[in-house]
């Protein structure tokens, strides 16, 4: 009954590979917007994300906070929070840290 560990082996090979094309993406993904964002704040160009989330997060206390994106073009983050079902974005400068704008 030679047939459970060749199956085993065989599961073990099929899960270490299915996550190879995820790091694979990784050094792409540094080059994108989150790359971006970090090379920036290195630089001392715009504020880490996690100076801007101590800032605006006291300011949603009521709202569950979902994560952010950056974008390099406007310098700014888009933080998003929930709350009632109802999903916010908070648009904030990178540089200075200043609220430009919400949408719901």
């Amino acid at each position: 009954m030679n047939v459970q560990p060749a199956l085993l082996t065989a599961a073990l090979a099929a899960f270490a590979l299915a996550g190879v094309p995820a790091r694979a993406q990784q050094p792409d993904q540094m080059r994108g917007e989150q790359g971006e964002a970090r090379r920036e704040a290195q630089a001392g160009n715009i504020m880490r994300s996690g100076e801007i989330e101590a800032k605006i997060l006291p300011q949603m206390r009521d709202a569950e906070y979902l994560g952010f994106a950056y974008d390099s073009t406007a310098r700014a983050y888009r933080l998003k929070f929930i709350k009632d079902g109802r999903v916010t974005y908070v648009d904030v400068d990178a540089r200075t840290g200043r609220i430009i704008g919400r949408s719901r």
